[in-house]
């Protein structure tokens, strides 16, 4: 019984979240999102942060691009990206700027942690 319960307080509760997107929102195409961990070499977070920061100012159709500090690892960094379209991301690592940081940035990468794709449909 307490199953069965919990699964209609969470359809219930995912139901109000879907009624207050508004309409317009729900029926526009979807967006693409990613949400993914990029950890330095050693002592090269820094390094590995202005790079990203300087070849990613200027991308069409990016919405949000945001870096952040993992405060569990030293080294690491998360990066949450929306996009108005998988296209607008996956053209935007050709552009010559991120091409730039792509290549600066390999050599001080030690490898990458999770990585999620969503479709954002609120927020700011």
């Amino acid at each position: 019984m307490t199953h069965n319960r919990r699964d209609m307080i969470g359809l219930t509760a995912a139901a109000l979240a879907a009624s207050a997107i508004p309409a317009a929102a729900q029926s526009a195409a979807p967006r693409y999102g990613l949400i993914g961990q990029m950890i330095a070499k050693p002592d090269q977070r820094d390094a590995l942060l202005a790079y990203l920061r300087d070849g990613t100012a200027a991308m069409p159709g990016c919405l949000s691009y945001i870096i952040a500090l993992d405060t569990a690892n030293p080294d690491a960094l998360w990066i949450t990206e929306v996009w108005d379209s998988r296209e607008s991301y996956a053209a935007s690592l050709k552009l010559p700027a991120v091409q730039t940081a792509i290549a600066k940035a390999r050599p001080i990468i030690a490898g990458f942690g999770q990585r999620f794709e969503t479709v954002p449909v609120a927020g700011l």
